[in-house]
């Protein structure tokens, strides 16, 4: 099995990469643009001293003088004390005639007859400018920035009526600059940078710890509360510590917990689910056995036989009830289930399902009031499951209503939706009662004794089958009138 990643490890390792990624492209721009602007400078400083003493040394060979003129070297000279510069003065084949400055190998020049790189006169004689970092092979101490000028007698030209280069060149000028201190500075600033960039690395990686070990540390203790939520420790929460943070982290937080509290709750209902069908499934159960037995042992006298199988019978059909019931709920929260939408008359099916009621009104000697609107009340929805709903509720109100009491039926349309309401007079529900109406196998008569032959899933299947349509019902009880009433939505 893969050992997991540590998120830790991974977050950290991400951000200095990024951190060490930034800092190489910042210091390859910072010492390139450097590095380019010092050897603009240089360049232009040798471009400007070679071409003052290439207009000099010209004019001088324009007027016949040679190229170690005592006025031309020592105006070489001069040039050099003023720009700390080196100075050599060739022939065209290469041959070192004059040489000025500091920088230049005194030993080598002294010992005899001294040249510059074959390839530098050659590029030189082919028209083409020189321009550099070289030591030419010795003849500087250090290496040096060179830059070079051709030498060549003066002619006025014809056209422009300026003087320009005429003939062949006379010799090569090369003017060269230490870059010691160029290197050295770069050399020096990298240090720094580098430094700096450790001290950066430094302080992002302490930086990062906290942070990320912030950020990790909730994930392990929410990872830590789902494994024992997993292992069955339903009450546990994660502590306000977490909660109480205003980021993702606070939301994770409260949405585990929200999470914890509805599975604690389901589960809750499940155990009572299983308690209540149960409860419901085993009284009918020690009934039918218990007469039974009495039947068959000879306890039940047999002029009592009759009586006792008109109770087996009746407890069967309450069981039957029940599963039936269940097999219904069953299908009625399937995830396959599709709400039909058609239009009907609400009044219609109302006054329907009173109809089929009227032996279990007229044996109770019930007072029926009406209040229904003359036309039809056209809704959307389910018809046959609107006609469920009504038949449930006219069902539980015939029932729990008082003999010769008042059962009442009204319909208002108001805001988009009609309103149908159905009331009894009878014993009122408790407000403790009320809130828990709708509950699986709940009776307002907590004793759950025989005499009722209902299972307690009557109005739980109402607001299954309204909430699948969107729809709502409500319910009141005072002074012995209880009214329940619910939604649908107008054409």
């Amino acid at each position: 099995m893969a050992q997991p990643k540590s998120m830790y490890l991974r977050q950290v390792t991400v951000m200095l990469g990024l951190i060490v990624l930034c800092m190489v492209l910042l210091g390859a721009g910072f010492f390139s643009l450097t590095y380019r602007y010092q050897l603009q400078e240089i360049q232009s400083n040798l471009d400007r001293n070679a071409g003052l003493i290439s207009n000099y040394a010209s004019v001088a060979i324009t007027e016949g003088s040679s190229l170690t003129d005592k006025d031309l070297v020592n105006y070489i000279q001069s040039v050099v004390l003023l720009t700390d510069t080196t100075v050599l003065v060739c022939t065209t084949d290469g041959t070192v005639v004059c040489a000025a400055g500091s920088n230049w190998n005194k030993e080598l020049l002294s010992s005899g007859e001294v040249s510059v790189p074959e390839w530098a006169a050659n590029q030189l004689l082919s028209g083409q400018a020189y321009s550099g970092m070289t030591t030419f092979d010795g003849i500087f101490n250090t290496r040096c920035y060179v830059t070079s000028e051709r030498l060549s007698a003066l002619a006025l030209d014809p056209g422009s009526g300026e003087l320009v280069a005429a003939g062949s060149p006379a010799g090569f000028l090369f003017v060269a600059t230490d870059a010691t201190a160029v290197v050295e500075f770069l050399e020096s600033t990298f240090q720094l940078f580098l430094i700096t960039a450790v001290v950066v690395l430094l302080i992002t990686l302490i930086i990062c710890s906290f942070t990320v070990q912030r950020m990790v540390e909730p994930l392990k203790s929410m990872c830590s509360f789902a494994h024992r939520f997993a292992r069955g420790e339903v009450d546990v929460r994660i502590t306000d510590d977490y909660k109480n943070r205003n980021d993702e982290i606070g939301e994770l937080a409260a949405a585990f917990n929200a999470m914890a509290d509805s599975l604690a709750q389901a589960e809750q209902k499940r155990s009572e689910f299983v308690a209540n069908v149960s409860h419901e499934l085993k009284t009918p159960m020690t009934t039918i056995a218990g007469f039974a037995d009495g039947i068959l042992d000879g306890t039940i006298p047999p002029e009592k036989e009759r009586e006792s199988l008109q109770v087996i019978s009746s407890e069967t059909r309450r069981l039957s009830r029940l599963v039936r019931r269940m097999l219904e709920l069953s299908r009625l929260q399937s995830s396959e289930r599709v709400a039909a939408q058609e239009q009907f008359d609400a009044k219609e099916i109302l006054l329907r399902v009173l109809v089929s009621l009227e032996t279990k009104i007229t044996e109770k000697d019930l007072e029926v009031e009406a209040h229904l609107p003359d036309g039809p009340v056209m809704v959307w929805g389910d018809p046959d499951a609107v006609t469920q709903v009504c038949y449930n509720l006219l069902d539980n109100a015939v029932k729990f209503a008082a003999p010769r009491g008042l059962l009442t039926l009204k319909i208002t349309a108001k805001g988009g939706k009609a309103y149908i309401a159905i009331g009894n007079q009878g014993e009122t529900i408790p407000p403790e009662q009320l809130a828990h109406i709708f509950d699986r196998f709940h009776k307002a008569d907590s004793s759950r004794s025989t005499h009722k032959d209902g299972v307690g899933l009557g109005l739980y299947i109402v607001k299954t089958l309204l909430n699948t349509y969107k729809e709502d019902i409500t319910v009141t009880s005072e002074n012995g009138f209880t009214e329940f009433t619910f939604t649908l939505s107008e054409v």
